[in-house]
């Protein structure tokens, strides 16, 4: 039984942090998704490096400027992702499927430009909903403080949600009772069945905050901050997860169970281990449990499905995971502090990619339309 397989066996769903057309139409999706991937998410750096690496989609491109070459920069990029969606949820939907709605779901984000205006992300939200027009389909919203009402409405009105951008306990709980407003209004404005009730994780990123913390315990130096190294983001992930469990198991989520509803799974994100003092499959590993969702890039992935060991752990040293957390305010090292900072500069990144993907995008079409009107 390969590791994939066991992780299902254990309640956890491996997705792939990837997406690309060469994935899709080179059949190495669907070889995944034989191997037991149950979904697929992507943000603007995936999209920005697939279509500026290479002449994937130079053809895509320029049969889009051939019926319309006016077409604005951005119009052109969401062409571009709404088809590679719509491809691979055709892809994912037998599991979808035969997993009745809880896995085989693709996610696509809203502009991270609209990261802190809630209107505007819900508009945008339901514009790609309806062009996209796939059930297994989740929309991105970030969980800063404007995407929070907007993450609320959206689940009212029954779109699947991937919350983006946790980095807190904080993030966590808010995400949490967003989502459950959302369901209430739902369930308030028309009660249904289970089939109806929209699907929602809640991506809480991982080794990035390693990668901020573990500089701020080398300059203490101490053995005692030397000895926190690389434990932060699995104890704040561990602790995470124990408030989903207390949630989503317990009374605040109980009336909704018993209607059908689903619960909101943790989802792992930035998982990739960008130490190389570190396992390469550390936030693998040490978060498994179930009801849980890791999207792992290419690479991890890889690594896993060679020498990953599967065990359940997130509910293993909670204590330890306490006490951690505990020990680094000890330290003097606001934790809070570097959560929000870590939000904040997801946003700005993303906004980077999606910038720069837009410039990408503007050099392909200069090029084209040059060729087109000078054929060699």
């Amino acid at each position: 039984m390969n590791p994939l397989e066991q992780l299902l066996q254990r309640g956890q769903s491996v997705w792939l942090d990837s997406i690309s057309r060469d994935l899709i139409n080179s059949g190495e999706l669907q070889r995944l998704v034989n191997d037991k991937l149950r979904g697929v998410t992507s943000n603007p750096t995936i999209f920005e490096q697939a279509i500026n690496q290479g002449h994937s989609y130079d053809d895509a491109l320029r049969q889009l400027l051939r019926v319309n070459d006016k077409q604005t920069d951005k119009a052109l990029f969401e062409a571009i992702a709404v088809e590679d969606i719509r491809m691979a949820a055709d892809v994912l939907r037998p599991v979808y499927d035969e997993t009745d709605g809880a896995d085989g779901y693709v996610s696509l984000e809203v502009s991270p430009h609209l990261a802190h205006d809630t209107a505007g992300s819900i508009t945008e939200a339901r514009r790609l909903w309806q062009a996209v027009q796939r059930p297994n389909l989740m929309i991105k919203i970030p969980a800063t403080p404007e995407g929070i009402p907007a993450i609320e409405q959206l689940t009212s009105d029954g779109v699947n949600v991937n919350v983006t951008l946790m980095f807190s306990l904080r993030h966590y709980e808010v995400v949490a009772r967003a989502y459950i407003a959302g369901l209430n209004r739902q369930a308030t404005s028309a009660p249904r069945g289970m089939s109806a009730w929209p699907v929602s994780v809640a991506s809480f990123f991982v080794s990035r905050v390693d990668t901020m913390i573990d500089p701020l315990l080398e300059k203490i130096g101490t053995p005692e901050a030397l000895g926190l190294r690389g434990k932060i983001a699995i104890a704040n992930a561990k602790l995470a997860y124990q408030r989903f469990r207390e949630i989503f198991h317990g009374e605040p989520f109980a009336a909704l169970h018993e209607k059908g509803a689903p619960v909101q799974r943790p989802l792992w994100g930035s998982t990739g281990t960008k130490n190389a003092a570190y396992s390469d499959v550390l936030y693998v590993e040490e978060l498994i449990g179930p009801d849980t969702v890791n999207t792992l890039p290419p690479k991890t992935l890889a690594a896993f499905r060679d020498h990953g060991r599967v065990r359940e752990t997130l509910q293993e040293d909670i204590a330890q995971a306490k006490a951690d957390i505990a020990q680094l305010k000890n330290l003097g090292i606001d934790l809070d502090a570097a959560t929000e900072k870590l939000q904040d500069d997801g946003v700005a990144a993303f906004s980077a990619s999606y910038d720069k993907l837009i410039a990408a995008l503007k050099d392909k079409r200069q090029d084209i339309l040059a060729t087109s009107n000078h054929p060699a």
